[in-house]
């Protein structure tokens, strides 16, 4: 590493006390040999003022601290930049880094980029933003949106995500969609469609893992009985494990997918963000379009 690598931290992720971290993050690169350039974000928008100008320079590794919106918004400007793209898992979940197995400890994860191990993932992109884990239309951006607008008034974020919950699964949360894929297309009525970057693994004790992230395919999944009973039984077979038992739910693999609704725009989670967009949907895979360090 000749050029110094810059580094973007998220600030207000779950695990970043600023000056702890910086201080820190200065002791691990040094350790490790590494001129790193630590930016540290306050907020959504620095970070991708952070990346664009990081794209922009000359250093040919970028890093990104936080939890996957973080690295999701760095890995963006990564990709046109044809650069590449570190991770120190920095947030609550991490759940992009522990399906790359990157270390969880922070001293480790930096041995890991000191190391620059890289392959070529995939990624995935819905109406052109790009995605590293999931997207989400239904159940799931619904919540978020209620359960931050709880947040504000001073709850916490775990109680403020189950009155959220509650909220929208004491209605019916059913609407109906168009899924097209290149086999054809079909109407639907159901709570959710979340879409994976490649093949999530549902079993118990492991759900939302995936083996895989250069499989160049997107994971489309669905449930399709239009009922509270049929999502009360998802939740139970996802609990114990059989989740691909029922005959409600349902799974596509697919390199591409529209998904319309009646609405001219929609409330869709990607990384755990949720904005406005434009219908139809668009999602489709990019093939190996991120560079990412990994361990050996």
């Amino acid at each position: 590493m000749l050029l110094p690598i810059e580094v973007i931290v998220n600030a207000g992720s779950g695990s970043v006390e600023r000056e702890e971290t910086t201080r820190r993050l200065a002791e691990l690169f040094d350790e490790n040999d590494i001129t790193a350039n630590v930016s540290m974000a306050k907020n959504g928008a620095e970070i991708v003022e952070f990346a664009e100008e990081a794209a922009r320079g000359n250093a040919g590794i970028i890093v990104a601290g936080g939890g996957d919106g973080s690295v999701s918004a760095v890995a963006a400007r990564v990709i046109k930049a044809g650069k590449t793209l570190g991770i120190l898992p920095l947030g609550t979940l991490n759940n992009f880094s522990k399906d790359l197995q990157i270390p969880q400890d922070l001293a480790e994860a930096v041995r890991v980029i000191a190391e620059n191990h890289t392959r070529a993932i995939d990624v995935g992109e819905v109406n052109g933003r790009i995605f590293v884990n999931n997207s989400s239309i239904g159940l799931y951006p619904g919540i978020v949106r209620r359960r931050e607008k709880r947040q504000r008034l001073g709850y916490g974020k775990w109680r403020s995500a189950l009155w959220a919950a509650f909220k929208i699964l004491r209605r019916s949360p059913f609407f109906a969609v168009r899924l097209e894929t290149e086999k054809g297309s079909r109407i639907v009525k159901t709570p959710f469609v979340f879409v994976g970057n490649n093949e999530y693994v549902m079993d118990f004790f492991n759900i939302g893992r995936r083996e895989r992230l250069d499989d160049g395919k997107l994971s489309v999944y669905f449930l399709h009985r239009s009922g509270r009973k049929g999502l009360f039984l998802l939740v139970l077979r996802t609990l114990f494990g059989r989740l691909r038992q029922t005959e409600d739910f349902e799974e596509i693999n697919t390199p591409e997918i529209t998904i319309e609704t009646r609405k001219k725009t929609i409330f869709v989670a990607f990384d755990g963000e949720v904005r406005r967009l434009q219908t139809p949907l668009n999602y489709k895979i990019h093939p190996n379009a991120l560079r990412v360090i990994v361990p050996k």
